[in-house]
């Protein structure tokens, strides 16, 4: 729990570090809702969250991630209340197409590492191995693209798709690098939200 907790803050800061100096930065904060799935969509959950961040007049930046998804694994009466929370630092890279004043859009991608944590508090499901009353933090990668679009020089609309991934083997707890193995916590979220910088 502590290592995971000490990355959370390393990538934070380093979201941070990566953003361009005030004087020159864009900053901007989004809030959203999303839809989130793990290997397939028809077990879609709903989730929320807010971005926060900076990009100087060029391409680069950063940006901290934070989502939460109330019930992700299925039911309180079959798995008690559960949650996926995520807190990830990003580095975020786009371009600014019509400028950075004014309407505009800027196409981007983003990418991370941080905390990802799991909450399942009991249910009537006790054979899935799901570490019942337990918490668990891991330290977690994430991936996305999407585009910011804004109808002035203050608010517009962002939307984006992102996976999501754990480092950690959920089975074993043992922290492992293959991006494909399956004991793995991973999802994809899709979001949207207002953009306000």
């Amino acid at each position: 729990m502590r290592r995971a907790l000490k990355a959370a803050v390393l990538a934070a800061a380093v979201a941070v570090a990566s953003a361009p100096a005030l004087a020159h930065a864009e900053g901007y904060i989004s809030p959203w809702v999303s839809a989130n799935a793990g290997s397939s969509w028809d077990n879609g959950r709903a989730g929320f969250g807010l971005n926060a961040g900076g990009m100087g007049a060029g391409i680069i930046g950063g940006e901290l991630d934070f989502g939460w998804t109330p019930s992700f694994f299925g039911t309180k009466s079959d798995f008690g209340n559960n949650s996926v929370i995520d807190l990830m630092g990003n580095v975020i890279i786009g371009v600014p197409i019509g400028g950075t004043h004014g309407a505009g859009v800027r196409p981007f991608v983003t990418g991370g590492v941080g905390l990802i944590r799991t909450q399942i508090d009991g249910g009537t499901l006790t054979n899935l191995n799901l570490n019942q009353g337990a918490s668990n933090n891991m330290l977690g990668w994430d991936v996305g693209a999407g585009v910011m679009g804004y109808f002035n020089d203050r608010i517009g609309l962002r939307g984006d798709l992102k996976y999501l991934r754990g480092f950690e083997d959920t089975n074993t707890g043992i922290n492992i690098i293959d991006i494909n193995a399956a004991g793995q916590m991973h999802f994809w979220r899709a979001s949207v939200g207002v953009v306000i910088r």
